[in-house]
Formats: structure tokens, C-alpha cells, sequence
């Protein structure tokens, strides 16, 4: 725009030019009690964002005093509200540059590896006999999210399936998901699905699935009023020679084919009782049929999650004081709340070892004398986006491994509908401590959190190097080939 500026501005002379860039308040304030109808309520906010409240305005360092003023008054800004930044002001612009042909510039491709059913039914994987046998664990984008569609759509035309309930937050705009519940409903089937409307930037495409879903007779909820539902589940209902048996897939990360090959997420599939037996409780008390709060087989926000999470904490200090020796795992895409921070520092000053896995915002702060000296916090930032949340407790010597989509945050803890699951199997369990492990010793895509609250990369010179993104990659690959 700066080098045509003649041309939108003919036989005017352009004496000087500066980019700016505005952002806006994406927030949207929705009466949800009030609103009759959410759906459309929803849709009227999102037509008003672009004209949301001013927050920030960014500006190149070179422009004068002067400038800024005209911004300023002509925005509203608070002086603060202006920030002067060194160089390019919209750097996701420069993600054009990836679809230049430059494979010497690009991470390698790879193939992500398949999960390996032998048992078929009318020549197609069975996946409901595998599920049987034994928990399921899929790690993405090392493992295919293929396994995931397969469940939906051999679920849509199995004739034993009764019903399929499932969360959807974020599905993207071309969805197989979704394609599979529709199938599933013409195949006449009972179909429930929760849509999250409130998915910030992404309400335009759950309205129209909603809408979609809809037309086809699905039964379509949007949740409790006040609580964005943020857990990931999907709950199948199957009639079996020995009764009726629920098959359920939990997740850390979203039903998006896409973000699938891009973030890094895991989820199970499960028949265990206790499990179907509480997802069908958490889908009723999510359309408003159940108000139960005495959930066990997994941790759900807002009724359990908080203290059962405090209460496993505690049991490891327990331990700790015990001598049996403690050890906390926790990786989450972000830790602000002020009562867990506390409870860690506390627990630190106890002697327990304390390893956090944050990707994003750490409010909590590492190796501070007397307070956090047991406390380490490193951030993976690499060529996946770390998304799944993993709670390990070493419980002395009997580990255990929590699953699921919370963080350790007020709205996760307080204001929305999550889950966390137990993971049962033990080489599953095995598995996601030695996903942690070598987390905590990459020292290629790792930050580490200093008590000043800088981060610094732990790489030496003349060590090894260790990326655990690579590594998990060519695990994936030497498993798909041993089983060709």
C-alpha cells in the first residue's frame, strides 16, 4: 500500500507514510439466560467484532510523535493502549512464505503412523473388538487421527449402534467428524451433539454445522448456560450379545482433521464401565438432565476437577514428608491460577520434585529460594504445537496419569465443562512418562523458565542434541515400518 500510495491518492502529493495496526476485543458478551435464541445471539456478535473496543494499537518505531497523537484521539486510546514496535508489524503474514517451492527450507515430510487392528469385519478394521481387548492410546500427529473418523463412521453404519453423543469445540470447515455423525443420523441413528458456539474465532463455522446437524434431525445442545464446554468426548452406544456397552474416545485435543497433523495431542479409546457409565452422566448433566456432582472415574470442571486435583496434590506431599519420595509431571498449555500456584510452592517447600511442561502463559515462577527451589518449568516450542494436557503423580512407585483438556487455569478450573481421565493401561501409562521424559531433556525446541522470568535454551555446545519432536517422529516411523 505504502509504495502505491500515488495511485490511491492521483495528483496528491504524499509527503510521508507509516503502517499502523489495530487490534480489537474479540470478546463477546452474550445474555446467554435471556437469549432465546443462542444460536442467533451468537451469530450478532461475531458480525460486530470488527467494530469491538480498541485494546491495543501497534505502530512502527519510526513514527513521529505527531502520528501517534491522531491515532490516539482518533481511536480513543489511553496512551498506554500504543505500543512502538522495531521492524514488520503483522508477522503471521509471513506464513505466505511457506508455499514458496523450497524443500531445503521446510521440515521433512512424514507419514504419521496407523494404528494396527488385525481384527476386520467384512474385510474393514473392527475397531469396537481391538477397543475390547484393551484400552487405546493415539498420540497425534505421530499417530493417524484416521483411527478417530474410522470410530464415527463405523459406528454411522454398524447396526448394533444405538446412539452416538459427542462435544464438538473447534471441527474446522471441511469435517470428516462431522460428515460421520451425519451419516450416522440418516443411517437412523440417535445422534446427540453439544456445539460450542462460544469457540473464540470459530463460531461462524460451528454455527454452521450447527445448522447443518440440525437439518438432519440431530439432537443439537449448546451447553450450560455460562459454561463454555471445552471437554473432548465422544460416546458410542452398542447393543452386544452380553448387554449394552459403551465405547468412548477422550481427548486432549480437538475433532480437526487439520490441527491434527499440526498440534501435538493425545486421546484414548476406552469400553471400561465406570468410564461409559460417567460419559453418559457428563452428556446428560451438559443438556441439562442431570445434576450430578459425584463424578469419580474422571475429574470434571466445575463440580470435581479443582479439588480432586488439589487432593491428589496433596496425597503427593504426603508421600513426600513419608520418605517414599514424590514427583509431579504436569504439562498444559498454560498455569495462572493463583490457588494452584500456591499449592505447588507449597509442595515444594515440602521436597517434592515439581516438573511443569507450560507451552504458554507461566504465571508461576521457577527456583526461587525457599519458595519454588524444587520447581522446574520448561516450554517445548518446536515444529508441532505442544496442546495435550498430562498430569503424571508418582504416587510412590504406583504412577498415575491423568489425560484430558483442562489447564490449570481459573476458566478451565472454575467456568467451563472439562474432563480429565485416568489413563489404565500400563504400557499406555509407560508410554506418555516416556513422552515426559524426553520432553524435559530436549534441548533443542526447550525454553527454560529462569526465577527472573527469563527463558533461556538449554543447549550446550558440543552436547547432544535432543529434539523431541525428531525423535518422536522417527519413532513413528521405525514402528510403521516393523509392522509392514
Amino acid at each position: 500500500i505504502a509504495a502505491h500510495l500515488g495511485r490511491l491518492f492521483p495528483e496528491m502529493e504524499v509527503v510521508e507514510s507509516y503502517p499502523f495496526r489495530v487490534i480489537r476485543s474479540a470478546d463477546m458478551i452474550v445474555q446467554e439466560i435471556e437469549a432465546v435464541d443462542l444460536l442467533a445471539a451468537i451469530e450478532a456478535s461475531v458480525q460486530k467484532r470488527r467494530f469491538g473496543r480498541v485494546v491495543r494499537v501497534a505502530v512502527n518505531d519510526a513514527m513521529p510523535k505527531h502520528i501517534r497523537e491522531i491515532l490516539i484521539d482518533n481511536l480513543g486510546l489511553e496512551e498506554q493502549e500504543l505500543h512502538r514496535v522495531e521492524g514488520y508489524l503483522g508477522l503471521s503474514t509471513l506464513v505466505k512464505f511457506s508455499e514458496i517451492e523450497r524443500s531445503d527450507l521446510k521440515f521433512r515430510s512424514f507419514s504419521p503412523r496407523l494404528l494396527s487392528a488385525s481384527k476386520r469385519q467384512k474385510g474393514r478394521r473392527d475397531l469396537f473388538a481391538v477397543i475390547r481387548d484393551r484400552d487405546l492410546l493415539l498420540h497425534h500427529p505421530y499417530d493417524s487421527f484416521v483411527p478417530v473418523i474410522e470410530f464415527l463412521r463405523q459406528a454411522a453404519h454398524d447396526p448394533d449402534v444405538l446412539a452416538i453423543k459427542q462435544t464438538l469445540y473447534r471441527v474446522g470447515k471441511d469435517s470428516p467428524v462431522v460428515e460421520a455423525l451425519l451419516e450416522a443420523r440418516r443411517n437412523g441413528k440417535q445422534v446427540a451433539v453439544l456445539v460450542e458456539l462460544k469457540a473464540r474465532f470459530d463460531e461462524q463455522s460451528n454455527i454452521g454445522w450447527a445448522r447443518a446437524l440440525e437439518r438432519e434431525g440431530v439432537h443439537v445442545t449448546y451447553g450450560l448456560p455460562g459454561l463454555k464446554t471445552h471437554c473432548k468426548i465422544a460416546l458410542v452406544v452398542r447393543r452386544e450379545p452380553d448387554g449394552m456397552r459403551r465405547y468412548v474416545h477422550l481427548a486432549t485435543g480437538n475433532y480437526n482433521a487439520v490441527t491434527a497433523r499440526l498440534y501435538s495431542d493425545v486421546g484414548i479409546f476406552t469400553c471400561r464401565k465406570a468410564i461409559g457409565e460417567e460419559a453418559s452422566d457428563l452428556f446428560n448433566y451438559l443438556t441439562g438432565y442431570s445434576a450430578k456432582e459425584d463424578f469419580k472415574a474422571m475429574l470434571v470442571a466445575p463440580v470435581t476437577l479443582r479439588k480432586n486435583l488439589t487432593r491428589l496434590i496433596e496425597r503427593e506431599i504426603k508421600h513426600c514428608r513419608n520418605g517414599d519420595g514424590g514427583h509431579l509431571i504436569f504439562k498444559m498449555n498454560s498455569i495462572v491460577d493463583k490457588q494452584m500456584i500456591q499449592l505447588l510452592y507449597r509442595a515444594s517447600q515440602c521436597g517434592l520434585k515439581i516438573d511443569l511442561l507450560v507451552r504458554g502463559i507461566c504465571c508461576l515462577r521457577p527456583n526461587i529460594k525457599g519458595l519454588s527451589d524444587n520447581i522446574r518449568v520448561v516450554s517445548i516450542v518446536g515444529r508441532f504445537l505442544e496442546h495435550s494436557r498430562i498430569y503424571y503423580f508418582r504416587n510412590a512407585g504406583t504412577p498415575e496419569v491423568y489425560i484430558g483438556s483442562a489447564d490449570l487455569m481459573p476458566r478451565n478450573l472454575d467456568a467451563r465443562v472439562e474432563t480429565l481421565a485416568r489413563v489404565a493401561e500400563e504400557s499406555s501409562v509407560e508410554e506418555l512418562i516416556d513422552l515426559l521424559e524426553l520432553q524435559l531433556s530436549d534441548n533443542v525446541n526447550a525454553y527454560e523458565l529462569k526465577s527472573d522470568g527469563s527463558w533461556i535454551q538449554p543447549y550446550q555446545e558440543g552436547s547432544r542434541m535432543i529434539d523431541s519432536h525428531l525423535l518422536m517422529i522417527e519413532r513413528a516411523e521405525r514402528t510403521v515400518e516393523s509392522s509392514l
